[in-house]
């Protein structure tokens, strides 16, 4: 079992408050991933919930048992930090037991642990080498395997990937997937890389400054955003987000064109993802641009545009493109993906 559950959570430091009171239910064997930009408290938090940091106010729980004021090794977790902290005197299968051995655990059980996890990692070549001997991914399949042989209720990941080249955290992101599909056990991952949070999530917690923004599926935050931060949080290249005004079942931007719109209330934001723009002939569609930038992809290509009245936007274009900088152009919005917000900034349901 492996669920976690936080009731009106804080952490203060001084004066300072960096978690405000957050509410999270985690399933036995969810993939749950913390976002949200610099300083917003995602580390913290999961240092509270693996009991590193105290928790100021609120409760923790795990299968039901408030854990709040329990230390670290009465929690049944095991964390998996950035820095690899391998012991460099020890070899790999030494480093993976290690945290078995002081516990006392026979030697029999020790080598059945380390060698199934090794089997799971793809690490049975390795066993016998030092750190100093292996690749930054070779090494944080061992950092991970620790964990592995404790068979905790659930695993903590701090940005176990960002001391990785790109072509690493891309091999490792897809183990870290498959890891979790054969151990089934729960995981709360923290990571700044959005490309990781939307392809191995189960749900994302998008933070902003110590409180939740939004939880949800990858699809759900990507394709729903409940405010503006998470719609130019989620997504790369961020949402492109102009003024607009709504009235009478249409929608007009400044300088601009409009459509339709079917909101409940005035909406004063409009919201479309680059993808959803198609690019046609100046006078087509709801803006006209002049291509500034066109940066080749090879997949795709991104057109960064100016409009007069409503500044920069970017289009993405699927393959290549003719389009050069100065050219004139329509942007056509699809109207069955856009986004609109109100005064607050929250989504305005369509």
């Amino acid at each position: 079992m492996g669920a976690i559950t936080l009731k009106a959570v804080e952490k203060w430091f001084g004066d300072v408050q960096v978690i405000k009171g957050v509410d999270l239910e985690i399933k036995d064997g969810e993939f749950v991933i913390f976002v949200g930009p610099s300083g917003c408290g995602k580390s913290t938090l999961l240092r509270m919930i693996g009991g590193l940091e105290d928790t100021s106010r609120g409760q923790i729980l795990i299968d039901e048992l408030d854990v709040t004021d329990q230390p670290p090794a009465r929690r049944g977790l095991t964390m998996v930090f950035q820095s690899y902290a391998l012991y460099p005197h020890m070899s790999v299968r030494e480093n993976m037991g290690f945290s078995l051995k002081t516990a006392g655990a026979p030697a029999d059980e020790i080598a059945r642990k380390v060698d199934a996890a090794a089997e799971v990692l793809k690490l049975e070549a390795y066993l016998d080498r030092r750190p100093k001997d292996l690749s930054g991914g070779q090494r944080q399949r061992v950092a991970i395997g620790r964990s592995i042989v404790r068979e905790p209720t659930a695993f903590l990941f701090d940005e176990p990937l960002s001391n990785l080249d790109a072509a690493l955290r891309v091999e490792m992101r897809y183990e870290i997937a498959k890891l979790h599909q054969r151990l089934d056990t729960t995981m709360i991952y923290v990571t700044h890389d959005q490309v990781e949070a939307m392809t191995l999530a189960d749900r994302i917690v998008v933070l902003e400054f110590g409180r939740i923004a939004q939880v949800g599926t990858p699809r759900e935050l990507y394709e729903n955003p409940a405010n503006l931060f998470v719609a130019q949080f989620i997504g790369s290249p961020k949402m492109n987000v102009m003024p607009c005004a709504t009235s009478g079942g249409a929608y007009a931007l400044d300088g601009g064109r409009g459509g339709t719109y079917s909101g409940d209330h005035p909406a004063v934001q409009l919201g479309v993802r680059p993808e959803h723009i198609e690019v046609g002939a100046p006078g087509a569609g709801q803006l006209d641009a002049k291509v500034d930038v066109v940066e080749y992809l090879g997949a795709d290509t991104l057109l960064i545009v100016q409009t007069e009245a409503l500044g920069q936007a970017t289009v993405r274009v699927i393959g290549d493109t003719d389009l050069t900088a100065g050219d004139e152009i329509g942007l056509i919005f699809d109207e069955s993906h856009l986004s609109f917000f109100d005064s607050e900034g929250q989504a305005v349901r369509i």
